[in-house]
Protein backbone atom coordinates (compact mmCIF):
# COMPACT_ATOMS: atom_id res chain seq x y z
CA UNK A 1 0.00 0.00 0.00
CA UNK A 2 1.44 3.38 -1.03
CA UNK A 3 0.66 4.83 2.42
CA UNK A 4 3.41 2.65 3.84
CA UNK A 5 5.93 2.61 0.95
CA UNK A 6 8.54 4.73 2.79
CA UNK A 7 8.12 2.61 5.91
CA UNK A 8 8.88 -0.55 3.93
CA UNK A 9 11.87 1.03 2.18
CA UNK A 10 13.34 2.26 5.47
CA UNK A 11 12.75 -1.10 7.14
CA UNK A 12 14.59 -2.81 4.27
CA UNK A 13 17.50 -0.37 4.63
CA UNK A 14 17.67 -0.99 8.38
CA UNK A 15 17.42 -4.76 8.01
CA UNK A 16 20.25 -4.81 5.43
CA UNK A 17 22.57 -2.66 7.57
CA UNK A 18 24.43 -3.28 10.82
CA UNK A 19 22.19 -0.80 12.62
CA UNK A 20 20.37 -3.47 14.64
CA UNK A 21 22.84 -3.21 17.51
CA UNK A 22 22.28 0.58 17.65
CA UNK A 23 18.53 -0.07 17.93
CA UNK A 24 19.11 -1.81 21.25
CA UNK A 25 20.74 1.32 22.74
CA UNK A 26 17.58 3.45 23.05
CA UNK A 27 16.58 4.84 26.45
CA UNK A 28 13.20 4.48 28.15
CA UNK A 29 11.91 6.43 31.14
CA UNK A 30 8.59 6.41 32.98
CA UNK A 31 6.77 9.00 35.07
CA UNK A 32 3.84 7.66 37.05
CA UNK A 33 1.35 9.72 39.03
CA UNK A 34 -0.67 8.28 41.94
CA UNK A 35 -3.00 9.98 44.40
CA UNK A 36 -2.29 9.43 48.08
CA UNK A 37 -5.59 8.49 49.67
CA UNK A 38 -6.61 8.15 53.32
CA UNK A 39 -7.84 4.75 54.47
CA UNK A 40 -11.33 6.32 54.63
CA UNK A 41 -11.14 6.98 50.89
CA UNK A 42 -10.69 10.74 50.60
CA UNK A 43 -7.75 12.61 49.08
CA UNK A 44 -4.95 12.77 51.66
CA UNK A 45 -4.60 16.07 53.52
CA UNK A 46 -1.24 15.01 54.99
CA UNK A 47 2.01 16.54 53.71
CA UNK A 48 4.39 14.68 51.38
CA UNK A 49 6.10 12.13 53.69
CA UNK A 50 9.47 13.43 54.94
CA UNK A 51 10.91 9.89 54.64
CA UNK A 52 10.44 10.16 50.87
CA UNK A 53 12.67 13.26 50.72
CA UNK A 54 12.06 16.71 49.26
CA UNK A 55 9.52 16.97 46.46
CA UNK A 56 11.43 20.05 45.23
CA UNK A 57 14.80 18.36 44.64
CA UNK A 58 14.35 14.56 44.71
CA UNK A 59 15.13 13.15 41.23
CA UNK A 60 12.71 10.21 41.52
CA UNK A 61 9.96 11.01 44.06
CA UNK A 62 8.10 14.30 43.69
CA UNK A 63 4.57 15.71 43.42
CA UNK A 64 2.47 16.99 40.55
CA UNK A 65 -0.44 19.44 41.01
CA UNK A 66 -1.43 18.44 44.53
CA UNK A 67 0.54 17.63 47.66
CA UNK A 68 -1.38 14.34 47.49
CA UNK A 69 -0.55 13.63 43.82
CA UNK A 70 2.70 11.69 44.04
CA UNK A 71 4.85 11.52 40.92
CA UNK A 72 7.47 8.80 40.51
CA UNK A 73 10.20 9.31 37.92
CA UNK A 74 12.54 6.56 36.77
CA UNK A 75 15.96 7.45 35.41
CA UNK A 76 16.45 6.74 31.67
CA UNK A 77 16.84 2.95 31.39
CA UNK A 78 18.33 0.64 28.76
CA UNK A 79 15.39 -1.74 28.41
CA UNK A 80 11.73 -2.37 29.15
CA UNK A 81 12.59 -4.83 31.94
CA UNK A 82 15.06 -2.39 33.51
CA UNK A 83 12.56 0.50 33.55
CA UNK A 84 9.84 -1.66 35.16
CA UNK A 85 12.37 -2.84 37.78
CA UNK A 86 13.31 0.78 38.47
CA UNK A 87 9.65 1.78 38.94
CA UNK A 88 9.12 -1.30 41.11
CA UNK A 89 12.03 -0.31 43.38
CA UNK A 90 10.77 3.28 43.80
CA UNK A 91 7.23 2.08 44.59
CA UNK A 92 8.49 -0.55 47.04
CA UNK A 93 10.44 2.15 48.89
CA UNK A 94 7.55 4.60 49.08
CA UNK A 95 5.13 1.91 50.32
CA UNK A 96 7.64 1.02 53.07
CA UNK A 97 7.32 4.63 54.23
CA UNK A 98 3.58 5.16 53.85
CA UNK A 99 1.43 4.98 57.00
CA UNK A 100 -2.37 4.80 57.14
CA UNK A 101 -2.65 5.73 53.47
CA UNK A 102 -2.73 3.95 50.13
CA UNK A 103 -1.87 4.96 46.58
CA UNK A 104 -4.92 5.09 44.30
CA UNK A 105 -4.75 2.45 41.55
CA UNK A 106 -6.62 4.34 38.80
CA UNK A 107 -6.23 7.52 36.76
CA UNK A 108 -9.55 9.01 37.82
CA UNK A 109 -9.54 10.19 41.44
CA UNK A 110 -11.42 8.90 44.44
CA UNK A 111 -14.08 10.84 46.34
CA UNK A 112 -13.57 14.56 45.74
CA UNK A 113 -15.19 16.56 48.55
CA UNK A 114 -15.17 19.85 46.64
CA UNK A 115 -12.25 21.92 45.34
CA UNK A 116 -10.94 22.80 48.80
CA UNK A 117 -10.37 19.12 49.57
CA UNK A 118 -7.53 19.14 47.02
CA UNK A 119 -4.40 20.65 48.61
CA UNK A 120 -1.87 22.42 46.37
CA UNK A 121 1.63 20.93 46.28
CA UNK A 122 4.12 22.69 48.58
CA UNK A 123 7.88 22.71 48.10
CA UNK A 124 9.28 24.78 50.95
CA UNK A 125 10.01 28.49 51.33
CA UNK A 126 12.44 29.17 48.45
CA UNK A 127 11.51 31.30 45.46
CA UNK A 128 11.63 28.22 43.19
CA UNK A 129 9.24 26.45 45.59
CA UNK A 130 6.83 29.39 45.75
CA UNK A 131 6.81 29.66 41.96
CA UNK A 132 5.74 26.01 41.67
CA UNK A 133 2.89 26.49 44.18
CA UNK A 134 1.65 29.76 42.63
CA UNK A 135 1.65 28.11 39.19
CA UNK A 136 -0.56 25.35 40.62
CA UNK A 137 -2.86 27.88 42.30
CA UNK A 138 -3.26 29.48 38.88
CA UNK A 139 -4.08 26.14 37.25
CA UNK A 140 -6.76 25.52 39.88
CA UNK A 141 -8.36 28.93 39.26
CA UNK A 142 -8.18 28.57 35.48
CA UNK A 143 -9.42 25.00 35.05
CA UNK A 144 -10.62 23.73 38.44
CA UNK A 145 -8.61 21.64 40.87
CA UNK A 146 -10.46 18.35 40.32
CA UNK A 147 -9.23 18.07 36.75
CA UNK A 148 -5.65 18.52 37.94
CA UNK A 149 -5.65 15.40 40.14
CA UNK A 150 -6.29 13.00 37.27
CA UNK A 151 -3.26 10.69 37.22
CA UNK A 152 -1.45 9.26 34.22
CA UNK A 153 1.70 7.50 33.09
CA UNK A 154 4.19 9.26 30.81
CA UNK A 155 6.44 7.22 28.53
CA UNK A 156 9.74 8.92 27.64
CA UNK A 157 11.77 7.58 24.74
CA UNK A 158 15.01 8.47 22.98
CA UNK A 159 17.09 6.87 20.26
CA UNK A 160 20.87 6.89 20.84
CA UNK A 161 23.35 9.12 18.99
CA UNK A 162 24.83 5.90 17.63
CA UNK A 163 21.47 5.05 16.04
CA UNK A 164 20.95 8.58 14.68
CA UNK A 165 24.41 8.65 13.15
CA UNK A 166 23.83 5.29 11.35
CA UNK A 167 20.32 6.32 10.30
CA UNK A 168 21.47 9.66 8.88
CA UNK A 169 24.05 7.83 6.74
CA UNK A 170 21.44 5.31 5.55
CA UNK A 171 19.19 8.16 4.41
CA UNK A 172 22.13 9.92 2.69
CA UNK A 173 21.26 13.02 4.69
CA UNK A 174 23.88 15.78 4.95
CA UNK A 175 22.12 18.16 7.39
CA UNK A 176 23.74 19.38 10.59
CA UNK A 177 23.49 16.40 13.01
CA UNK A 178 21.42 18.19 15.70
CA UNK A 179 19.04 19.58 13.07
CA UNK A 180 18.64 16.13 11.52
CA UNK A 181 17.83 14.55 14.90
CA UNK A 182 15.32 17.28 15.81
CA UNK A 183 13.61 17.03 12.40
CA UNK A 184 13.29 13.27 12.78
CA UNK A 185 11.87 13.61 16.31
CA UNK A 186 9.34 16.21 15.10
CA UNK A 187 8.22 13.77 12.37
CA UNK A 188 7.87 11.10 15.05
CA UNK A 189 5.79 13.51 17.17
CA UNK A 190 3.46 14.28 14.24
CA UNK A 191 2.86 10.56 13.67
CA UNK A 192 2.26 9.99 17.40
CA UNK A 193 -0.47 12.63 17.12
CA UNK A 194 -1.85 11.12 13.87
CA UNK A 195 -2.07 7.59 15.23
CA UNK A 196 -2.36 8.57 18.90
CA UNK A 197 -6.00 7.40 19.17
CA UNK A 198 -4.61 3.85 19.14
CA UNK A 199 -3.14 4.35 22.65
CA UNK A 200 -6.46 4.98 24.47
CA UNK A 201 -8.16 2.26 22.42
CA UNK A 202 -5.60 -0.36 23.46
CA UNK A 203 -4.62 0.91 26.91
CA UNK A 204 -7.33 3.33 28.10
CA UNK A 205 -8.43 2.37 31.61
CA UNK A 206 -10.87 5.10 32.66
CA UNK A 207 -14.33 4.19 31.30
CA UNK A 208 -16.04 5.17 34.59
CA UNK A 209 -15.71 7.90 37.21
CA UNK A 210 -16.88 8.71 40.71
CA UNK A 211 -19.92 11.02 40.58
CA UNK A 212 -18.22 13.33 43.09
CA UNK A 213 -15.65 14.24 40.42
CA UNK A 214 -18.27 16.26 38.51
CA UNK A 215 -19.58 17.92 41.67
CA UNK A 216 -23.18 18.05 40.41
CA UNK A 217 -22.35 19.43 36.93
CA UNK A 218 -24.52 18.32 34.00
CA UNK A 219 -23.01 15.50 32.00
CA UNK A 220 -23.46 13.40 28.85
CA UNK A 221 -22.29 10.35 30.84
CA UNK A 222 -24.69 7.57 31.79
CA UNK A 223 -25.38 6.36 35.30
CA UNK A 224 -23.71 3.03 36.16
CA UNK A 225 -25.08 3.01 39.72
CA UNK A 226 -25.85 5.58 42.43
CA UNK A 227 -22.15 6.54 42.86
CA UNK A 228 -20.76 6.11 39.34
CA UNK A 229 -20.98 7.62 35.86
CA UNK A 230 -19.66 5.78 32.80
CA UNK A 231 -20.01 5.30 29.07
CA UNK A 232 -20.62 1.79 27.79
CA UNK A 233 -17.93 1.91 25.07
CA UNK A 234 -15.57 4.48 26.64
CA UNK A 235 -11.86 3.75 26.83
CA UNK A 236 -10.36 6.82 28.51
CA UNK A 237 -12.67 9.46 29.98
CA UNK A 238 -9.43 11.01 31.27
CA UNK A 239 -8.70 12.07 27.68
CA UNK A 240 -12.32 12.92 26.95
CA UNK A 241 -14.40 16.03 27.40
CA UNK A 242 -14.55 15.62 31.16
CA UNK A 243 -10.80 15.20 31.49
CA UNK A 244 -7.62 16.86 30.48
CA UNK A 245 -7.22 17.25 26.83
CA UNK A 246 -9.51 19.48 24.90
CA UNK A 247 -11.23 22.29 26.73
CA UNK A 248 -8.08 24.01 27.88
CA UNK A 249 -6.58 24.88 24.54
CA UNK A 250 -9.92 25.80 22.95
CA UNK A 251 -10.60 28.17 25.82
CA UNK A 252 -7.13 29.66 25.65
CA UNK A 253 -7.00 29.81 21.84
CA UNK A 254 -3.61 28.15 21.58
CA UNK A 255 -2.51 25.32 19.32
CA UNK A 256 1.11 24.18 19.17
CA UNK A 257 2.64 23.98 15.69
CA UNK A 258 4.55 20.75 14.99
CA UNK A 259 5.79 21.61 11.45
CA UNK A 260 9.36 21.96 12.69
CA UNK A 261 11.20 22.49 15.96
CA UNK A 262 11.47 26.25 15.27
CA UNK A 263 7.72 26.47 14.59
CA UNK A 264 6.97 24.54 17.81
CA UNK A 265 9.24 26.76 19.92
CA UNK A 266 7.73 29.88 18.37
CA UNK A 267 4.15 28.73 19.09
CA UNK A 268 5.06 28.04 22.75
CA UNK A 269 6.80 31.39 23.16
CA UNK A 270 3.84 33.17 21.60
CA UNK A 271 1.49 31.56 24.15
CA UNK A 272 3.59 32.58 27.16
CA UNK A 273 3.83 36.16 25.88
CA UNK A 274 0.20 36.77 24.87
CA UNK A 275 -2.33 38.07 27.39
CA UNK A 276 -5.76 36.53 28.02
CA UNK A 277 -8.76 38.63 29.11
CA UNK A 278 -10.40 35.85 31.15
CA UNK A 279 -7.19 35.30 33.14
CA UNK A 280 -6.65 39.05 33.55
CA UNK A 281 -10.00 39.16 35.37
CA UNK A 282 -8.72 36.61 37.93
CA UNK A 283 -5.91 39.01 38.85
CA UNK A 284 -2.25 38.15 39.38
CA UNK A 285 -1.27 39.59 42.78
CA UNK A 286 -4.35 40.33 44.85
CA UNK A 287 -4.10 41.68 48.43
CA UNK A 288 -0.41 40.78 48.51
CA UNK A 289 -0.97 37.15 47.43
CA UNK A 290 -0.13 35.69 44.04
CA UNK A 291 -3.14 33.92 42.53
CA UNK A 292 -1.26 32.97 39.34
CA UNK A 293 2.18 33.66 37.87
CA UNK A 294 0.76 35.98 35.20
CA UNK A 295 -2.35 36.42 33.04
CA UNK A 296 -0.86 35.13 29.78
CA UNK A 297 -2.49 32.36 27.69
CA UNK A 298 -0.02 30.00 29.40
CA UNK A 299 1.63 30.94 32.72
CA UNK A 300 4.59 28.76 31.71
CA UNK A 301 5.04 26.32 28.82
CA UNK A 302 4.24 23.24 30.93
CA UNK A 303 0.65 24.44 31.11
CA UNK A 304 0.12 23.48 27.46
CA UNK A 305 -1.48 20.05 27.55
CA UNK A 306 -0.78 17.77 24.64
CA UNK A 307 -0.68 13.99 24.41
CA UNK A 308 2.89 14.23 23.04
CA UNK A 309 5.77 16.61 23.74
CA UNK A 310 9.23 16.99 22.17
CA UNK A 311 11.64 17.44 25.11
CA UNK A 312 15.13 18.58 26.04
CA UNK A 313 16.56 18.45 29.57
CA UNK A 314 16.40 21.94 31.11
CA UNK A 315 19.39 23.38 32.95
CA UNK A 316 18.73 25.47 36.07
CA UNK A 317 15.88 27.96 35.57
CA UNK A 318 15.97 27.58 31.78
CA UNK A 319 12.61 27.57 29.96
CA UNK A 320 11.77 24.34 28.06
CA UNK A 321 11.58 26.21 24.73
CA UNK A 322 15.02 27.77 25.33
CA UNK A 323 16.49 24.32 26.02
CA UNK A 324 14.93 23.00 22.79
CA UNK A 325 16.17 25.98 20.78
CA UNK A 326 19.74 25.66 22.08
CA UNK A 327 20.23 21.89 22.12
CA UNK A 328 17.46 20.41 19.95
CA UNK A 329 15.09 17.56 20.82
CA UNK A 330 16.58 14.93 23.15
CA UNK A 331 13.57 12.67 23.65
CA UNK A 332 9.82 12.37 23.17
CA UNK A 333 7.24 12.21 25.96
CA UNK A 334 3.99 10.30 25.32
CA UNK A 335 1.44 11.49 27.90
CA UNK A 336 -1.78 9.70 26.92
CA UNK A 337 -1.42 6.54 29.02
CA UNK A 338 -3.95 5.86 31.77
CA UNK A 339 -2.76 4.20 34.96
CA UNK A 340 -3.36 0.47 34.44
CA UNK A 341 -5.24 -0.71 37.54
CA UNK A 342 -4.64 -4.36 36.62
CA UNK A 343 -0.91 -4.08 37.32
CA UNK A 344 0.68 -2.88 40.59
CA UNK A 345 3.18 -0.87 38.53
CA UNK A 346 0.39 0.98 36.70
CA UNK A 347 1.77 -0.30 33.37
CA UNK A 348 2.94 -3.72 32.21
CA UNK A 349 5.76 -5.18 30.11
CA UNK A 350 3.50 -5.99 27.17
CA UNK A 351 2.35 -2.36 26.93
CA UNK A 352 5.93 -1.10 27.04
CA UNK A 353 7.20 -3.48 24.35
CA UNK A 354 4.33 -2.36 22.14
CA UNK A 355 5.01 1.34 22.81
CA UNK A 356 8.64 0.89 21.82
CA UNK A 357 7.49 -0.68 18.53
CA UNK A 358 5.01 2.20 18.10
CA UNK A 359 7.82 4.76 18.56
CA UNK A 360 10.01 3.16 15.89
CA UNK A 361 7.03 2.73 13.55
CA UNK A 362 6.15 6.44 13.92
CA UNK A 363 9.76 7.38 13.16
CA UNK A 364 10.02 5.24 10.01
CA UNK A 365 6.55 6.01 8.65
CA UNK A 366 6.21 9.07 6.37
CA UNK A 367 5.21 12.13 8.40
CA UNK A 368 4.15 15.17 6.36
CA UNK A 369 3.26 18.39 8.18
CA UNK A 370 -0.23 18.52 9.67
CA UNK A 371 -2.85 20.57 7.82
CA UNK A 372 -5.58 22.42 9.72
CA UNK A 373 -8.14 19.79 8.66
CA UNK A 374 -5.88 16.95 9.80
CA UNK A 375 -5.34 18.62 13.18
CA UNK A 376 -9.14 18.88 13.56
CA UNK A 377 -9.47 15.18 12.62
CA UNK A 378 -6.75 14.20 15.14
CA UNK A 379 -8.67 15.96 17.95
CA UNK A 380 -11.98 14.47 16.84
CA UNK A 381 -10.56 10.93 16.52
CA UNK A 382 -9.01 11.11 19.99
CA UNK A 383 -12.27 12.35 21.51
CA UNK A 384 -14.33 9.68 19.72
CA UNK A 385 -12.02 6.89 20.88
CA UNK A 386 -11.94 8.26 24.45
CA UNK A 387 -15.76 8.24 24.69
CA UNK A 388 -16.82 5.47 22.28
CA UNK A 389 -13.67 3.58 21.27
CA UNK A 390 -15.10 0.08 21.70
CA UNK A 391 -18.39 0.82 19.93
CA UNK A 392 -18.93 -1.76 17.15
CA UNK A 393 -18.50 -0.21 13.69
CA UNK A 394 -17.04 3.08 14.99
CA UNK A 395 -15.61 5.18 12.13
CA UNK A 396 -12.65 7.56 12.38
CA UNK A 397 -11.49 10.24 9.95
CA UNK A 398 -8.39 9.47 7.84
CA UNK A 399 -7.60 12.15 5.29
CA UNK A 400 -10.75 12.83 3.27
CA UNK A 401 -12.32 9.46 4.10
CA UNK A 402 -13.98 7.65 6.96
CA UNK A 403 -12.40 4.35 7.98
CA UNK A 404 -13.55 1.93 10.67
CA UNK A 405 -11.40 1.96 13.80
CA UNK A 406 -11.03 -1.81 13.55
CA UNK A 407 -9.75 -1.68 9.94
CA UNK A 408 -7.32 1.16 10.63
CA UNK A 409 -6.05 -0.31 13.91
CA UNK A 410 -5.50 -3.77 12.40
CA UNK A 411 -3.75 -2.21 9.38
CA UNK A 412 -1.40 -0.23 11.64
CA UNK A 413 -0.69 -3.18 13.94
CA UNK A 414 -0.03 -5.47 10.98
CA UNK A 415 2.48 -2.94 9.61
CA UNK A 416 4.10 -2.84 13.05
CA UNK A 417 4.87 -6.58 13.03
CA UNK A 418 7.89 -6.04 10.74
CA UNK A 419 9.11 -3.22 13.03
CA UNK A 420 8.65 -5.56 16.02
CA UNK A 421 10.68 -8.31 14.33
CA UNK A 422 13.52 -5.83 13.78
CA UNK A 423 13.51 -4.90 17.49
CA UNK A 424 13.37 -8.59 18.46
CA UNK A 425 16.49 -9.27 16.37
CA UNK A 426 18.26 -6.27 17.89
CA UNK A 427 17.42 -7.39 21.43
CA UNK A 428 17.67 -11.19 20.95
CA UNK A 429 14.10 -11.81 22.08
CA UNK A 430 10.55 -12.35 20.79
CA UNK A 431 8.80 -9.94 23.16
CA UNK A 432 8.15 -7.17 20.64
CA UNK A 433 6.42 -9.37 18.08
CA UNK A 434 4.30 -11.08 20.73
CA UNK A 435 3.26 -7.68 22.21
CA UNK A 436 1.97 -6.57 18.79
CA UNK A 437 0.13 -9.88 18.37
CA UNK A 438 -1.57 -9.33 21.77
CA UNK A 439 -2.75 -5.90 20.66
CA UNK A 440 -4.06 -7.27 17.35
CA UNK A 441 -6.19 -9.63 19.46
CA UNK A 442 -7.57 -6.60 21.37
CA UNK A 443 -8.45 -4.89 18.07
CA UNK A 444 -10.71 -7.79 17.09
CA UNK A 445 -11.87 -8.60 20.64
CA UNK A 446 -12.50 -5.27 22.41
CA UNK A 447 -13.47 -7.16 25.58
CA UNK A 448 -9.72 -7.84 26.08
CA UNK A 449 -8.95 -4.11 26.52
CA UNK A 450 -8.40 -2.75 30.07
CA UNK A 451 -11.44 -0.42 29.77
CA UNK A 452 -13.76 -3.35 28.93
CA UNK A 453 -12.22 -5.55 31.63
CA UNK A 454 -12.71 -2.83 34.25
CA UNK A 455 -16.43 -2.47 33.48
CA UNK A 456 -16.84 -6.26 33.35
CA UNK A 457 -15.28 -6.60 36.83
CA UNK A 458 -17.44 -3.82 38.22
CA UNK A 459 -20.57 -5.58 36.91
CA UNK A 460 -19.41 -8.97 38.12
CA UNK A 461 -18.71 -7.68 41.63
CA UNK A 462 -21.73 -5.36 41.66
CA UNK A 463 -19.51 -2.42 42.61
CA UNK A 464 -19.26 1.18 41.48
CA UNK A 465 -16.05 2.88 40.39
CA UNK A 466 -15.02 3.95 43.90
CA UNK A 467 -15.30 0.46 45.38
CA UNK A 468 -13.57 -1.09 42.38
CA UNK A 469 -10.66 1.38 42.59
CA UNK A 470 -10.43 1.02 46.37
CA UNK A 471 -10.29 -2.78 46.09
CA UNK A 472 -7.52 -2.62 43.46
CA UNK A 473 -5.61 0.00 45.49
CA UNK A 474 -5.70 -2.21 48.60
CA UNK A 475 -4.60 -5.18 46.50
CA UNK A 476 -1.56 -3.23 45.19
CA UNK A 477 -0.85 -1.96 48.70
CA UNK A 478 -0.69 -5.57 49.91
CA UNK A 479 1.53 -6.53 46.97
CA UNK A 480 4.08 -3.86 47.86
CA UNK A 481 3.91 -4.36 51.62
CA UNK A 482 4.89 -8.01 51.01
CA UNK A 483 7.61 -6.96 48.57
CA UNK A 484 11.21 -6.97 49.79
CA UNK A 485 13.76 -4.32 48.86
CA UNK A 486 17.46 -5.22 49.16
CA UNK A 487 19.46 -3.49 51.91
CA UNK A 488 21.56 -1.76 49.23
CA UNK A 489 18.48 -0.31 47.55
CA UNK A 490 16.95 0.81 50.87
CA UNK A 491 20.22 2.59 51.63
CA UNK A 492 20.27 4.15 48.14
CA UNK A 493 16.75 5.60 48.50
CA UNK A 494 17.37 6.78 52.08
CA UNK A 495 20.50 8.57 50.88
CA UNK A 496 18.60 10.18 47.97
CA UNK A 497 15.92 11.34 50.42
CA UNK A 498 18.37 12.91 52.90
CA UNK A 499 20.44 14.50 50.11
CA UNK A 500 17.30 16.02 48.59
CA UNK A 501 16.23 17.49 51.95
CA UNK A 502 19.71 19.00 52.42
CA UNK A 503 19.61 20.37 48.87
CA UNK A 504 16.22 22.02 49.55
CA UNK A 505 17.64 23.69 52.70
CA UNK A 506 20.65 24.92 50.71
CA UNK A 507 18.42 26.45 48.00
CA UNK A 508 16.37 28.17 50.71
CA UNK A 509 19.47 29.58 52.42
CA UNK A 510 20.95 30.86 49.14
CA UNK A 511 17.89 32.87 48.04
CA UNK A 512 18.88 36.53 47.81
CA UNK A 513 16.02 38.00 45.73
CA UNK A 514 12.46 38.76 46.76
CA UNK A 515 9.83 36.57 45.08
CA UNK A 516 8.73 39.53 42.92
CA UNK A 517 12.32 39.98 41.70
CA UNK A 518 12.72 36.25 41.13
CA UNK A 519 9.63 36.11 38.89
CA UNK A 520 10.66 39.21 36.97
CA UNK A 521 14.09 37.70 36.42
CA UNK A 522 12.64 34.35 35.27
CA UNK A 523 10.22 35.86 32.75
CA UNK A 524 12.77 38.33 31.39
CA UNK A 525 15.30 35.60 30.57
CA UNK A 526 15.33 34.98 26.79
Amino acid sequence: MSLYRSLQQRLSLLAASDIEEALSTSKIGLEKESLRVSTKGGISQAPHPVAWGSALTHPQITTDFSEALTELVTPPCNSVTEVVQSLDDIQTFIYRNLDNEILWATSMPCVVAGETSIPLARYGSSNAAQMKTVYRRGLGLRYGRAMQVIAGVHFNYSFSDKFWSHYQQLLNNSDNFQDFVSDQYMGLVRNLLRYGWLVPYLFGASPAICKSFLNGKRTILEEFNETTYYQAFATSLRLGDIGYQNNKEDLAGIKACYDSLDAYVESMQCAINTGNKVYEEIGVKVNGEYLQLNSKILQIENEYYSSVRPKQIVQGDEKPSTALKKRGVAYVELRSLDVNAFDPHGINLDQLYFLEVFMLFCLLQDSPVLSASEIAAIDENLLLVAHQGREPGLDLQRGEEKISLQDWASELCNKMTAVASLLDRANYCENYFSSVKSQIASVFEPELTPSARMLAEMRENDEGFYHYAQRMSKHHNQYYKNHALSADKVQFFERLASESLAQQKQIESEDKMTFDEYLENYFNEP
